[in-house]
C-alpha cells in the first residue's frame, strides 16, 4: 500500500479477500465472479455509483443489480466497504441459518439489496423493468430545471445470464424502448459450472445485442480500471439505447492455481489456495481483517448523503413550484391511494350489483380499469401481445415507446416471463403499480418471475384470462388445469377467481390496496350471470369466501363450493335439490387465501364443521379442495387435460354440470 493511499488494485483485492474468506469460512459458495468482477465493481462504485449507506431507499439512487446472483459475497462485501450498515459478523455468517447473507442476494434481508437474484437472467429483466420505472417518471414528472428523476440502473451479468431465454426477451424490448438508461456489465469469463462454455456458448453477444438495438462496448479488460472507467462514461454519454459493456475477465483472479477455471465457481479455495491467493495479491492481512486506510477509501457515506441532501432541496423547490405533481409524486413513492378511494370503490362496487349485468369477467376487469384507473396514474399496464383478449387496454391507456416513456401501457410482445420479471423491476424500483396480463396456462412461461415475486413481497398485478376449458376450441394447449392450485399454494400469493362482475371489483379494489405481495387475478373469457346478493352478504365478498344463498328451509343438509364459473353450476345444482325439499348452502369462495385470513368464528359460519356433506366444484384440478370437503365429500372438476371444443359442450363432455353437482350432493345425502 503506497503512502499516497490504496490503489485501484489493493481495494478491489478487498473484496476480493472477503470474498475468499467467507466462503472459506462457510465452506460453501463462489468466490470466482467476485474475485473476477471486484476491479469493475471499484471502479463504478468508487467513481459512478451514486448513493447513499445511510439511506438505502432515497428514491433517486443509482440502482445496483447483481443478476449472477451466486456472485453474492461481491454484493455483501461493496455494501460493508462503502458504509451500508452491513456489519463484518454479518459476512462471517455468510450462508449460515439465521444470517443476513444468505447464498443469494436476498431483498429486505440487508440494506441495499435492491433486488433477490439467484435464477439467472431475471436480474437483468428487473434491471430493465428499474430503468423503464425511471424512464417513465422522468418523462412524468421532471420539468424544465427539475430533474427530479435522473437515475442510472447498473447490472453485473455473467454467461450463464446471458444463455436463458429470458435474456433474449428483455435484451429485445429493451432495446426496442430505447432504455438509455441501463448499463450492464457482462462478464465475459467464459466459465460456468460445467467448464469452458465455448462448448456450448459460442454466439457473438456483441452483434447479438447489437440486433437488439443496444449500444455495445465491446473487449474491454474487465482488470483495467482506466478501460473499465472509459466504457462507463462512453456508456453515460450514449442515452438513446442500452449499454452492454462486455469485459473480459477471469474467474477467480488472483487464485494461482484455479484462476480461470470451473474449480472457482462454485466451492471454496481451500485453506492452502486462499493462502497461496493472498500471496499472489500482496494481501497481508489475516482473514476477515480490512485496513482503516481501505475503509476510509470505500466509505460513501458522505458523499451520498450530501448527493441526498441536495436532491432532498431539489424535490423542496420542486414541490413549491409544482404542488399537485409534487404532491403525486409523494404519495405515489409513498404507495398512499388518493384521497376519497374507499368511497369511490364502495360505489363503484354496489354499482356493479345493481347493473346486475352478465359479463365475462376479463370484461368485468377491464370496466374495473375504466373506473380505477383516472384514480390511480401510477398504474402501469400491459399485456404480453393479448391486449384484447385480456382486456387490459381501456380509455385512459397510452402506449409508452422509446420517444415517448410518459405513458402508462407496455406492449411486451410475446415475452411473458420478461413482463413479470421487469413488472417486478418496476415495483422494486418504487413510484408505480405495475399490472401485466396473458392467458393462465401461459403463467407457466413466467412461473419463475411469479415466484420472485411473491418471494419479495411486491405487489404486481397478475392479469389471468381465459381461465379453464370454458374458453373453448383453443384446446388442452391452452386450457389450465394445474395452475390454479400452483398459484394457490405459492406462499406470499393472492388468488381471486370471481364469479361476476362484483366479486371482480372487489378482487381489483384488493389487488390495488394490497401492498406486501402479488395478486392473482384469474378471469373468464365466457360471459357470467351477475349472482344476487343482499345487505351484509356484498360486504362479505371482500373477505374472500361467503354464503352466497342458502336454498331451503332450515339449517342445510350439504354446502355446495364453487369459484368463477362455476359458482353458477352450483346455484343451478342447489335449485334442482331445493325442488326435492332439499336445504342446500352455496358458497362462492372467489379468495382462497384470503378467506383463510378471516377469523375461526368466521369460517366456522360460512362452512359449518358440523356439515360434513360437501361438494366442491371447479374447472381446474381436484386434488387441492379435498382440505375444503374432507375425504368424505366429492369434488366435481378435472382430472385430465381439456379438449378442443366450443366452451358448454366441453362442460358436458367432462361432467361439470349442474347434474353432475346435484349427483354429488345426493351421493352424500344417501350416506
Amino acid at each position: 500500500m503506497s503512502a499516497a493511499g490504496p490503489s485501484a488494485r489493493e481495494l478491489a483485492n478487498a473484496i476480493r479477500a472477503l470474498s475468499m474468506d467467507a466462503v472459506e469460512k462457510a465452506q460453501s459458495g463462489h468466490p470466482g465472479a467476485p474475485m473476477g468482477m471486484a476491479d469493475i465493481a471499484e471502479v463504478l462504485w468508487r467513481g459512478y455509483m451514486r448513493h447513499n449507506p445511510a439511506n438505502p431507499d432515497w428514491p433517486d439512487r443509482d440502482r445496483f443489480v447483481l443478476s449472477n446472483g451466486h456472485g453474492s459475497m461481491l454484493l455483501y462485501s461493496l455494501l460493508h466497504l462503502t458504509g451500508y450498515d452491513v456489519p463484518m459478523e454479518q459476512l462471517k455468517q455468510f450462508r449460515q441459518v439465521g444470517s443476513l447473507t444468505a447464498g443469494h442476494p436476498e431483498y429486505g434481508d440487508l440494506p441495499g439489496i435492491e433486488t433477490t437474484t439467484g435464477p439467472l437472467g431475471q436480474g437483468l429483466a428487473n434491471a430493465a423493468g428499474m430503468a423503464l420505472a425511471e424512464k417513465h417518471l422522468a418523462h412524468r414528472f421532471n420539468k424544465p430545471g427539475f430533474e427530479l428523476v435522473n437515475h442510472y440502473t447498473y447490472c453485473f451479468a455473467g454467461d450463464g445470464c446471458l444463455m436463458e431465454g429470458i435474456s433474449h426477451e428483455v435484451g429485445s424490448l429493451a432495446g426496442t424502448l430505447g432504455l438509455g438508461k441501463l448499463i450492464v456489465f457482462y462478464d465475459d469469463n467464459g466459465i460456468s459450472i460445467d467448464g469452458e462454455v465455448e462448448g456450448w456458448f459460442t454466439e457473438d453477444t456483441v452483434e447479438r445485442f447489437r440486433a437488439y438495438g443496444w449500444h455495445v462496448i465491446p473487449h474491454v479488460d474487465g482488470h483495467d480500471p482506466a478501460e473499465v472507467d472509459m466504457a462507463i462514461d462512453n456508456a453515460r454519454a450514449h442515452t438513446g439505447q442500452p449499454t452492454l459493456i462486455c469485459c473480459r475477465t477471469t474467474i477467480g483472479y488472483g487464485s494461482p492455481n484455479k484462476a480461470g477455471t470451473e474449480a472457482t465457481h462454485g466451492a471454496a479455495l481451500g485453506a492452502d489456495e486462499v493462502a497461496a491467493s493472498r500471496e499472489k495479491l500482496g494481501w497481508k492481512y489475516e482473514p476477515f481483517e480490512i485496513p482503516q486506510s481501505i475503509y476510509d477509501a470505500w466509505d460513501a457515506r458522505s458523499a451520498g448523503a450530501g448527493a441526498e441532501q441536495q436532491w432532498n432541496a431539489l424535490l423542496e423547490s420542486y414541490c413549491r413550484e409544482y404542488p399537485e405533481a409534487g404532491s403525486e409524486f409523494r404519495r405515489a413513492l409513498a404507495r398512499e391511494l388518493p384521497d376519497g378511494w374507499a368511497d369511490k370503490a364502495d360505489a363503484f362496487i354496489h354499482e356493479c350489483q345493481e347493473k346486475m349485468e352478465k359479463l365475462a369477467t376479463r370484461k368485468a376487469s377491464q370496466q374495473c380499469l375504466e373506473h380505477y384507473g383516472p384514480q390511480l396514474p401510477e398504474l402501469l399496464g400491459g399485456s404480453a401481445d393479448l391486449a384484447g383478449s385480456n382486456n387490459t387496454l381501456w380509455s385512459g391507456s397510452k402506449v409508452i415507446t422509446s420517444k415517448d416513456a410518459s405513458g402508462n401501457y407496455v406492449h411486451y410482445g410475446v415475452r411473458e416471463f420478461a413482463m413479470t420479471a421487469m413488472m417486478n423491476g418496476m415495483s422494486l424500483h418504487g413510484g408505480l403499480r405495475p399490472y401485466g396480463g396473458t392467458f393462465l396456462v401461459f403463467q407457466d412461461y413466467a412461473r419463475n418471475a411469479v415466484r420472485m415475486s411473491a418471494l419479495m413481497h411486491q405487489p404486481d398485478i397478475l392479469v389471468y384470462t381465459h381461465d379453464s376449458i370454458g374458453l373453448g376450441e383453443d384446446g388442452p394447449t391452452h386450457q389450465p388445469v394445474e395452475q390454479l392450485a400452483t398459484l394457490r399454494m405459492t406462499p406470499n400469493m393472492s388468488v381471486w377467481r370471481p364469479c361476476d362482475t362484483v366479486e371482480t371489483a372487489v378482487a381489483w379494489r384488493f389487488a390495488v390496496e394490497r401492498v406486501d405481495g402479488p395478486t392473482a387475478l384469474v378471469l373468464s373469457r365466457q360471459g357470467l350471470p351477475c349472482q344476487t346478493r343482499e345487505g351484509s352478504t356484498l360486504d362479505h365478498v371482500a373477505r374472500g369466501g361467503y354464503v352466497l344463498a342458502d336454498f331451503g328451509d332450515g339449517e342445510p343438509e350439504a354446502v355446495i363450493i364453487a369459484t368463477g364459473s362455476e359458482v353458477e353450476i352450483a346455484m343451478n345444482a342447489a335449485r334442482e335439490l331445493e325442488e326435492q325439499r332439499r336445504t342446500v348452502r352455496v358458497v362462492s369462495l372467489p379468495s382462497v387465501d384470503m378467506f383463510l385470513r378471516q377469523d375461526q368464528e368466521y369460517r366456522d359460519r360460512v362452512l359449518p364443521p358440523h356439515i360434513r356433506r360437501r361438494v366442491a366444484v371447479e374447472a381446474a384440478a381436484t386434488d387441492y379442495w379435498w382440505k375444503f370437503v374432507g375425504l368424505e365429500g366429492r369434488i366435481v372438476g378435472m382430472n385430465s387435460f381439456g379438449a378442443s371444443g366450443k366452451g358448454p359442450d366441453l362442460y358436458e363432455h367432462f361432467h361439470i354440470t349442474a347434474q353432475a353437482v346435484r349427483s354429488a350432493v345426493e351421493a352424500l345425502l344417501q350416506t
